[in-house]
């Protein structure tokens, strides 16, 4: 199922700043949902959906992660029931630092865990809800365990079986501190995909907030706007996405349309000409926003 991580447990565990973290958290807050046989999957996102104000339970959440056949869950259910709950699943770097500073931030990070070995495995998802330097362990919601205590080196010798998989969950808006803006626009684009518009919009504003230098997470803004029969919102993303890169040519066919629909066509035809005339994958997409503008400037 999943290949052994080439960074070794005392490579990672040596490198951590112990010096830019707390010494020890534990988030007391995360709720437990005790698991079923072959339910930790389950009961696991329920930890972290009821943490950011989900109203479910691990009961309500097997028919959407678990799979009999497999006699658990596969991380990709995992994502896209977060997602169903309005939720957004970022999927961390496969570092112990990003882990322990997420938890530090007081956000419970799910984890993928390998309790047998890699030749016979024992998949296990807990979530992580705390740490202590000075006593080198790890505590987690795991199990029947509310609070489970384990040996950071154990901890990560289980996860880094996993390809120290781990994933957190964030209301829209919210960007955990370790994203990058890769990871994050990755997270939130099939919200978009699912024409989920207002949530991929409360995502991609923060995203611009976040990086004002991401073209991405601007044409996010717009295309979502846009979507949202919000017009003029839309436009004012469109010409923000030109400002960071003038030559981004579905930012001006993107303009050039929202330019018709408010009647400014003389502006418009100039944006349309100018995404036919960069061109690429997409050109004659622009072209029909081109020759629409034509047939609009004709009619007057």
């Amino acid at each position: 199922m999943l290949a052994g991580c080439s960074h070794s447990v005392s490579e990672q565990l040596s490198k951590l700043p112990t010096s830019d973290l707390p010494p020890s958290v534990e988030i007391h807050q995360a709720p437990f949902f005790p698991q079923e046989r072959y339910q930790c999957g389950p009961a696991a996102l329920a930890t972290t959906l009821t943490y950011t104000g989900v109203d479910t339970s691990a009961d309500q959440l097997v028919p959407q992660v678990y799979l009999p056949a497999r006699e658990g869950s596969l991380q990709a259910e995992m994502l896209a029931a977060t997602r169903r709950h309005d939720r957004v699943a970022v999927v961390l770097k496969p570092s112990m630092e990003d882990l322990l500073r997420e938890v530090g931030d007081g956000k419970p990070v799910l984890v993928l865990q390998n309790l047998g070995f890699n030749w016979y495995p024992k998949w296990h998802y807990a979530v992580v809800v705390g740490y202590d330097f000075q006593l080198q362990q790890i505590v987690l919601r795991s199990g029947i365990t509310q609070r489970k205590t384990m040996p950071l080196t154990l901890f990560d010798r289980t996860w880094r079986r996993s390809d120290r998989w781990a994933m957190i969950v964030v209301r829209p808006g919210e960007i955990p501190i370790t994203a990058t803006e890769d990871n994050y626009l990755k997270a939130v684009l099939p919200f978009e995909q699912g024409k989920n518009w207002q949530t991929a919009n409360a995502a991609y504003r923060a995203a611009a907030k976040r990086w004002p230098k991401s073209l991405g997470a601007t044409m996010g803004v717009g295309n979502s706007y846009y979507q949202m029969a919000k017009i003029a919102d839309a436009e004012r993303a469109y010409r923000a996405a030109l400002v960071i890169d003038r030559a981004h040519a579905p930012a001006h066919n993107n303009l050039a349309q929202v330019l018709l629909e408010r009647r400014q066509l003389t502006e418009a035809i100039s944006h349309a000409q100018q995404a036919v005339s960069i061109g690429g994958p997409y050109t004659d997409a622009y072209r029909q926003t081109l020759n629409e503008i034509k047939r609009a400037l004709e009619k007057r």
